[in-house]
């Protein structure tokens, strides 16, 4: 069932497909996380997301020994989008490695360059 009160989750990039390759339990923590975005609540496990602009978001789940981040944004229109989806990799420290980072202030842009277009 739809629900026109709730917003649409628009991902961007390849971040479905990175998604869809993590395993169900991930899955299903990221899609409960995206829904409480949906509905205006801020997700329990997500964290700001520094660097980027206002709105944007992480979603960090460990699962077995591996851990696999989400960054999604809010405040863009009436959208949740999905900037980026991967698993971390680096067995040293927590910081997010550069080219990801990149990767997602790219996409954050084309989000709020979207919104503009629909904007008379």
């Amino acid at each position: 069932m739809f629900d026109e009160d709730v917003p649409p989750v628009v991902w961007l990039g390849d971040s479905l497909k990175q998604v869809k390759k993590f395993p169900v339990e991930v899955r299903r923590e990221i899609g409960v996380a995206l829904y409480d975005a949906q509905v205006g609540d801020k997700p329990p496990d997500a964290k700001p997301f520094k660097g980027i602009g206002s709105g944007v978001f992480e979603i960090v789940t460990r699962f077995d020994t591996d851990t696999y981040r989400t960054v999604y944004a809010v405040r863009i229109g009436a959208c949740v989008f999905v900037l980026h989806a991967f698993q971390k990799k680096a067995k040293r420290g927590i910081e997010t490695p550069r080219h990801e980072v990149e990767l997602i202030k790219a996409r954050y842009k084309q989000a709020v360059a979207s919104e503009k277009v629909k904007r008379p």
